[in-house]
């Protein structure tokens, strides 16, 4: 199962308690198969893997899932507010 670093439960947290209507962010796979998103949700699909880590939800699509079963999502907020996310290996 993809895990969560510090960095991403507290950005997580912090955009629902700052815009209400989100709850989580969202992590799907493309129309090529292949590609991510991440995307702020309300609400989890039917067939995304509910992940609860810290007090942050993030819910990732059944393809995405898999793809992402060993690995660990990182991210940071740079200076200009931007949210950038990396994966890595899990260890």
């Amino acid at each position: 199962m993809l895990a969560l670093t510090e960095n991403v439960t507290e950005i997580v947290k912090k955009l629902a308690e700052e815009v209400p209507e989100i709850s989580a962010l969202r992590i799907a796979t493309e129309a090529d198969g292949e590609s991510l998103s991440v995307s702020p949700a309300d609400h989890a699909e039917t067939d995304d893997q509910v992940i609860q880590q810290d007090g942050a939800t993030v819910f990732v699509d059944g393809r995405a899932s898999e793809l992402l079963a060993d690995k660990v999502l990182d991210g940071g907020v740079d200076e200009e507010g931007n949210i950038q996310f990396a994966l890595g290996q899990q260890a």
